[in-house]
């Protein structure tokens, strides 16, 4: 998170901190694990009026940042997400806010207001299953049919698709990449739940059998979409990478605590010169991922030219060193951090599942070098 907050900023994560305080303690969050969307409706509503859903919308749609920089602003609230393990679809609904935000036109306002006031969600149609799962692979077929669009694929995993009312699906046609937004309950979509290790949100399958919607359902440009889902990834990136760095700040502290408290023939563990090296080099790792996370926010929020590349440098690092962080929080702990009643899994469990998510390390690794090729044939 930001080292200096402006104080909108800090009234944000404040309302934001003890809100996710009050109403998702991991004592509810584990009496959620069985519930089939992890989360209440009126808590996510509540969560709205906080300015979770509207920070990546425009203020003549009804939304806006508090700082100028709301990309950035949305991750302070990120943050507070990852500290806590807290649920709900911040990930999926922000990227379709800001998608219909930019260009989803009239068609798609009174959605959009739907989000912004948490009485709607909508997700993120974009990954695919094996074997078209590596990052950017996209095979769900988008074909026009007189005044139709017809969806036929898979898309997995999607975020909160068991809950959400709207898809935002990415769909490869002859015209190129295109974006459509499809309502849940249209015939030829089935929404099948997939069990994942993470206890606080909820991901399914989603197939599309000759799904049929309106051309108004339309986002964007009939294949011309490429430029938005690039931006969208971006978006998504940096909000799951913010999570993840509160992930593994709420795992540290707890373990620096642990080690302090902890006794072992009559020293604290802490004062053992191994752990002192091992606490030094998940420091080292934690505030690299912060450094890395803000850069990123800062560089995606303002559409910079390097923002691709650094946006992967994020993810690619905080993806390897928040495992390993975490597995050594774990390691530390002994046998009581391997048990469901301590916290340390809730936040290895999402560290490890946030890692997977829109692309591995080394798929984004693989787009750093890509980038960098790109520059040094540009050069």
């Amino acid at each position: 998170m930001l080292l200096e907050l402006d104080p909108d900023q800090e009234v944000l994560r404040e309302a934001t901190a003890r809100y996710l305080t009050d109403r998702v303690p991991t004592e509810k969050i584990r009496r959620l694990r069985n519930d089939v969307s992890g989360f209440e409706a009126d808590y996510w509503r509540a969560g709205a009026e906080l300015g979770w859903t509207s920070l990546l919308v425009a203020e003549e749609h009804g939304g806006g940042s508090i700082s100028g920089a709301g990309l950035v602003d949305l991750t302070v609230a990120a943050h507070e997400f990852g500290l806590r393990a807290a649920p709900g679809p911040l990930v999926p609904t922000n990227v379709v806010a800001a998608a219909l935000s930019a260009v989803g036109g009239a068609a798609h306002e009174a959605v959009l207001a739907g989000l912004l006031e948490g009485t709607a969600i909508a997700s993120w149609g974009y990954a695919e299953p094996a074997p078209n799962d590596r990052l950017g692979t996209v095979e769900l077929t988008c074909r026009v049919e007189g005044d139709e669009i017809v969806l036929d694929g898979v898309k997995r995993p999607v975020e909160s698709a068991g809950v959400a009312q709207f898809l935002l699906v990415t769909g490869r046609g002859e015209a190129g990449l295109t974006q459509v937004l499809v309502p849940t309950d249209t015939p030829g979509v089935t929404v099948e739940p997939l069990r994942t290790v993470d206890l606080t949100r909820r991901f399914s399958s989603v197939r599309f059998d000759g799904a049929r919607v309106p051309a108004s359902a339309l986002v964007g440009e009939l294949g011309g979409a490429a430029e938005q889902v690039e931006r969208q990834l971006q978006l998504a990136l940096v909000i799951l990478s913010a999570e993840s760095v509160g992930a593994m700040q709420a795992a540290f502290d707890m373990t620096v605590q642990w080690a302090f408290e902890r006794y072992s023939f009559g020293r604290p563990l802490a004062s053992y010169q191994e752990l002192k090296h091992r606490f030094a080099d998940m420091k080292s790792w934690l505030e690299a991922a912060h450094a890395i996370s803000d850069t990123a926010a800062s560089a995606v929020g303002a559409e910079s030219p390097d923002a691709p590349e650094l946006v992967s440098a994020a993810k690619a690092f905080i993806g390897e060193y928040g495992v390993e962080l975490l597995q050594d929080c774990v390691q530390i702990h002994g046998g009581i951090g391997v048990t469901f009643e301590h916290d340390l899994h809730l936040f290895l469990r999402r560290v490890v599942l946030d890692r997977a998510l829109y692309g591995t390390p080394a798929e984004h690794r693989q787009r750093i070098a890509g980038v960098v090729e790109h520059l040094k044939e540009r050069a």
